[in-house]
């Protein structure tokens, strides 16, 4: 029978830190990671390889080299979740008995759910850095960009990072100028969100940034439809319901995202499809051995790594407590940070809790672009988040 102490669903980053600090807790566990993936991407290096900053390749490194020795690894697809059996069983049929599951899958993107992108992007001047296999095209679209109008978009739904799809806006912005072809383009960015940011002090530094920068914002128009032969996009407006098309020279489109699906089918998710836990201890709200973090959690914060390392010592706090016969004790307190790269020198350092309070780590007003702040993106948390986090020391 297979059986572990503490099994993890997914090989993410929630994934692989969690399992690193588990062991560096407490080395006897017996812990196991489901994931079918065979390569780690560190996805907030996407934002700088679609600006031309980075090779993609230095996302990447091999799943099996990060999973922490001592844990097993079924690489396999989680497909069903039996609490009552305190089991999960995997695609291939392995059923895989757990005291403690802890679920952390990260997102799908359901690039379907708008008309014409599944299979475009890469052409017709359609781009996204969501994807690892197409994220240099948004480079190849930037840098061969001869004029016209430039599309971004925010989607209707949750996504990874709330804003990337605004980084690589003010990036592309920025190289136009620097490739002289900017008093010929119009740069334009269609949200289906209400506003800029989420968080006022930091809105308003965006909201400037715009202004100064001429940049177009229309705000609750959600991208339903691109044409990519005719270069056309179709936009619903969300509080009347009524569409526009416009035509685009270059679109960087973000796709609908939400829980996986094998998540939302299961007797884990609430009604949103999310993984229902406690906001602030992430102990499911039903099984009490059972804890969720990162991006399929119904925690009520962005989706984002930053946040995952401040969600990871409260799961692992917590169940170690319980396998010590103790109460969970630790709370998350809704910390997240957005890094908001404004061009490519420059940076607004983001950072929240629950409430949109911003809760800062630095010695300045982060409320300002900033080059250090630019210069820590670029260099410190890929740092930090490779030999920090994956080790389980951060």
């Amino acid at each position: 029978m297979n059986f572990h102490q503490v099994v993890i669903v997914g090989g993410g980053t929630a994934g692989i830190t969690v399992a690193a600090r588990l062991k560096r807790l407490a080395r006897y566990l017996d812990i196991a990671i489901i994931d079918p993936a065979s390569k780690h991407y560190y996805q907030p290096l996407w934002t700088l390889v679609g600006a031309g900053i980075f090779d993609k390749k230095q996302s990447e490194r091999s799943e099996s080299q990060l999973i922490p020795e001592g844990v097993q690894w079924y690489q396999e697809p989680a497909e069903e979740f039996q609490p009552e059996d305190n089991a999960v069983v995997t695609a291939e049929g392995t059923k895989i008995y757990y005291k403690y599951l802890v679920v952390c899958p990260g997102l799908q993107l359901d690039w379907n759910k708008i008309e014409g992108l599944e299979g475009n992007v890469g052409t017709y001047g359609i781009c996204s850095n969501y994807s690892y296999e197409h994220v240099d095209y948004t480079w190849e679209a930037i840098r061969t960009f001869k004029g016209g109008r430039a599309i971004f978009t925010h989607p209707n739904s949750p996504v990874k990072c709330a804003g990337a799809p605004q980084k690589i806006m003010y990036l592309a912005e920025d190289a136009f100028r620097q490739q002289g072809v900017r008093d010929q383009t119009e740069v334009v960015f269609q949200s289906a969100k209400p506003s800029i940011f989420s968080v006022e002090k930091y809105a308003n530094t965006l909201n400037d940034v715009i202004h100064k920068r001429g940049i177009q914002a229309n705000y609750k128009k959600d991208l339903i439809k691109i044409d990519g032969p005719n270069k056309k996009a179709t936009f619903r407006y969300l509080d009347t319901d009524e569409e526009e098309t416009l035509d685009y020279d270059m679109i960087h489109a973000v796709p609908y995202m939400s829980a996986p699906d094998f998540i939302k089918r299961s007797p884990l998710a609430n009604a949103d499809g999310w993984v229902d836990v406690d906001p602030y201890t992430l102990q499911h709200n039903q099984y009490s051995n059972v804890f969720s973090l990162g991006d399929a959690s119904s925690v009520p914060t962005s989706k984002t790594g930053a946040a995952i390392r401040k969600q990871a010592p409260a799961v692992v706090s917590n169940v170690y407590a319980m396998i010590k016969n103790k109460e969970p004790w630790r709370k998350y307190n809704g910390y997240t940070s957005c890094p908001l790269v404004t061009s490519y020198n420059s940076l607004v350092m983001a950072e929240f809790k629950y409430n949109n309070v911003p809760s800062e780590t630095f010695p300045v007003n982060q409320g300002k672009e900033r080059k250090s702040m630019y210069v820590v993106k670029k260099y410190g948390l890929p740092a930090m988040y490779w030999h920090g986090m994956m080790k389980g020391r951060m």
